[in-house]
């Protein structure tokens, strides 16, 4: 058993937070360090899961609008995948988002996860962007 979802606290495990964000989502595609953060950081709710000091998932939720709120930059470690993660992640964010009063979320998924979001509720809207010239992404939304 996992502990559960918090918030990054220390500049050490902030650190460690933006790396596997790094690792999972942008190093296989030789994207840049700081290519794994924007312009919302600041703002957004960042949750985490850590084991025996590593950090292992991650997840943000941003504000778009009083009733709107979307999830991005979802990543589970390599070596902890299909142990209940990124579901633990993806509740604690809707959770934090039915408590800010938001009752939409709205999210862009790779293809290969897809069947997570929906296996959660959300519904394909529609093709969204391609990343990198080769990751294509739909348009996902779940009513909370």
């Amino acid at each position: 058993m996992f502990p559960p979802a918090r918030e990054p606290q220390t500049a050490k495990e902030w650190l460690a937070y933006y790396d596997l964000r790094w690792r999972v989502l942008r190093a296989p595609w030789q994207q840049p360090k700081g290519s794994e953060k924007d312009e919302l950081e600041d703002t957004a709710i960042h949750r985490m899961i850590v084991d025996n000091n590593m950090v292992i998932a991650i997840g943000r939720l941003h504000f778009i609008d009083d009733g709107t709120a979307q999830i991005r930059y979802m990543a589970v470690d390599a070596d902890y995948e299909k142990q209940g993660l990124g579901k633990q992640i993806l509740f604690s964010l809707e959770q934090t988002a039915k408590q800010q009063q938001i009752n939409k979320i709205l999210l862009h998924a790779r293809e290969n996860a897809t069947g997570f979001y929906e296996k959660h509720g959300y519904t394909c809207i529609k093709p969204s962007h391609t990343l990198y010239g080769e990751i294509k992404h739909f348009l996902m939304e779940k009513n909370l």
